[in-house]
This record gives structure tokens, C-alpha cells and sequence, in this order.
């Protein structure tokens, strides 16, 4: 699959804001089960090889995860403050468990576990999120997960973009761009007001 045009302008935007180690967070919303939005930042992981899909981590036993189940729809919104320029990636989300079918997949998962640093991996062998807190400070200090193998409960999420909408701040007027990912899987790219 060839790359989306939209690429090069994240790759862009990533480069002029390298310096600020936050401009690879971004939030994510999802749709509870209730019908109401749910937000919250997570961390870009790259793109999957040969492809346009955003990677990011979770936990098979988090709300978010429980949603994405439900409803595989979300948005992104993405703002690099060096370059003043926000993107709304809206997609649909792919959550790949330990169970995941797909052997390309699951050596993606494998693969960015084992990227991760000491600490984050650890993250995954606390206790459940979500749950009332555990007052027992150990359960917060488990033993080092393997390098090599994740946790059953260690997830790749993939945001495979429909839509991306980049405004430039930066101008007088300003610009934006809407790229559209048309039925025959080839993106189309309009310039809007802002």
C-alpha cells in the first residue's frame, strides 16, 4: 500500500518538534457503551511497517479497550506547538490481543513490547485499572515482565485512518487541508477554510 500524503506532513511536524518530548502524545476518543465520548492521551509508537496505521499500546483489561470492542471508531487529535499545526485523524481502531489471529500482527505486538522501555512494560504488571486502589504499595513493584514475551493483558492498538483533517495556525489565513481515504483505498485531498 503506498503511503498517504498526509505522511510526509506528520513526519514534518514530528521533525520540527523533536525537541519537545510530549509532541508524540495525542488524544484518542472513543465511544463508551452508553453512547457518551471518552478522551484521553496516549502515546504515538510509530507507524506500522508498510502501511499508514498509527501504533499505540494499552491494556486488554482497560475501559478503553472494553469500548474499542464495542465501538471501533475513534479520533485522534494530534497538535505540534512548535509548528502550530493540529491533525484530527479519524479511523477505525484494531485492538491486537494476545489471542490475535494475524501472525503478522502478533509479531508487530511482540515487537513493540519489547521497544518499550523497563518501566512501561512493568505498568502492565500492576493491577487492574480501574479497580479500587490497592493500598498495598508491592502490588505496584511486581517483578520485571519478560523482555522477550508480553503479558497476556499487553495490546497493540492500530488507528487505520478514514479521514485526516491538518490545520496549519501558522498564516494569514491560516490553512487546512482534509484528506479522505475514497473507496478504492486512494486518498483525496481538498483545501478548506479554516
Amino acid at each position: 500500500m503506498p503511503l498517504a500524503p498526509w505522511r510526509s506532513a506528520i513526519a514534518h511536524a514530528l521533525h520540527r518538534n523533536r525537541s519537545l518530548v510530549y509532541a508524540r502524545y495525542l488524544q484518542m476518543a472513543t465511544v463508551r457503551t452508553n453512547g457518551c465520548p471518552a478522551n484521553r492521551t496516549i502515546v504515538f509508537r510509530g507507524f506500522l511497517e508498510e502501511s499508514n496505521q498509527l501504533k499505540f499500546v494499552t491494556d486488554a483489561r482497560s475501559e478503553k479497550a472494553e469500548q474499542i470492542q464495542q465501538q471501533p471508531w475513534a479520533e485522534v487529535c494530534w497538535y505540534f506547538p512548535n509548528t502550530r499545526e493540529q491533525f484530527r485523524i479519524t479511523g477505525h481502531l484494531t485492538l491486537v490481543s494476545s489471542d490475535y489471529s494475524l501472525p503478522i500482527l502478533q509479531k508487530a505486538r511482540v515487537s513493540i513490547w519489547q521497544d518499550l522501555s523497563d518501566a512501561a512494560r512493568l505498568q502492565f504488571a500492576w493491577p487492574e485499572p480501574g479497580t479500587p486502589r490497592i493500598k498495598n504499595k508491592a502490588a505496584f513493584e511486581p517483578p520485571s515482565p519478560d523482555l522477550h514475551e508480553p503479558l497476556p493483558n499487553f495490546c497493540l492498538l492500530l488507528l487505520d485512518p478514514v479521514q485526516v483533517d491538518h490545520l496549519e495556525l501558522r498564516g494569514e489565513p491560516q490553512n487546512r487541508r482534509l484528506y479522505h481515504l475514497d473507496e478504492n483505498q486512494g486518498w483525496y485531498c481538498q483545501e478548506v477554510n479554516p
